[in-house]
């Protein structure tokens, strides 16, 4: 592994761990997000019926005054254009893939407006969240990821401190992503995402998971912890996501190009559509 991967990895592993104390919130953290759920799809009229039971899922949180909001490419855009400029909306279209998509406008929309963002394919299992609005620290997941077998690592092991092994890579998730507005974390990924897609939209399709993806949020947030003895108070991390909201496998849409994985650093062309890069 890079000697930076592995910095990171152990920056996470170390937080993830840790158990000994309750790091409270921050001063400046305890305002609180607003009850909204964001998700996205990028083409409503191609929403297979498996991931509109997974959306659908979350409507139990109307009964406790959630607000839920759905948004599309178009309407992606539009926030983007409107809440944060020309420059923004030109890096999500370059944004070739929706999963890029979704990952780009989750970062502009905790950024401009706060809330939780969880992708499309979560079922909720109806359990409270209110803790989560508690106050504005910025709530990720963490995961954890076996290069020797090409398997996920159960939370119920990699979050039992002193649990390691060489191959693992722990790392933060950007499902879900709840903030309070102009949160540090989500703005440093903001940025470093636009910058990455800048810099390689002119001659190559960039790498999902790093530009906007996880990868991205890790490192990002890992490049604050260098910076800030703080960061602890300005984060807390869900250990037990699992238990309030499961990504569905498998679904319909893994099997085709709608799946990043399958279409990773390769235009996206499907279902009377193409994502392309975007000139100047």
């Amino acid at each position: 592994m890079e000697e930076n991967e592995r910095a990171r990895s152990n920056f996470v592993r170390n937080l993830v761990q840790r158990t000994s104390e309750i790091i409270d919130a921050s001063s400046e953290y305890l305002v609180t997000p607003p009850k909204r759920i964001v998700q996205f799809w990028n083409d409503f009229g191609q929403m297979p019926d498996d991931v509109k039971e997974c959306i659908e899922s979350w409507k139990k949180l109307k009964e406790q005054r959630f607000e839920l909001l759905l948004f599309d490419t178009c309407q992606a855009r539009q926030f983007i254009r409107n809440g944060l400029g020309a420059r923004y909306e030109r890096a999500f279209d370059w944004c070739y893939h929706p999963a890029m998509q979704s990952d780009y406008f989750r970062l502009c929309y905790i950024l401009k407006e706060g809330g939780c963002y969880v992708d499309a394919d979560d079922v909720y299992h109806g359990v409270e969240v209110e803790h989560l609005f508690s106050d504005g620290r910025l709530k990720i997941q963490p995961l954890c990821y076996d290069i020797s077998t090409g398997e996920m690592v159960s939370p119920t092991i990699f979050t039992s401190p002193g649990a390691n092994d060489l191959s693992w890579i722990f790392y933060f998730n950007n499902n879900p992503l709840i903030a309070i507005p102009g949160h540090p974390v989500v703005d440093r990924a903001l940025a470093n995402a636009t910058i990455s897609l800048e810099r390689n939209s002119q001659d190559k399709l960039p790498e999902v998971q790093s530009t906007t993806g996880p990868g991205n949020l890790t490192k990002s947030l890992f490049e604050i912890a260098n910076d800030t003895d703080e960061i602890e108070g300005a984060l807390l991390v869900l250990r037990s996501w699992e238990h309030i909201a499961t990504t569905r496998w498998p679904l319909s849409y893994r099997d085709d190009e709608r799946n990043w994985r399958l279409s990773n650093q390769r235009a996206y062309v499907g279902f009377g559509q193409t994502s392309v890069v975007v000139e100047e």
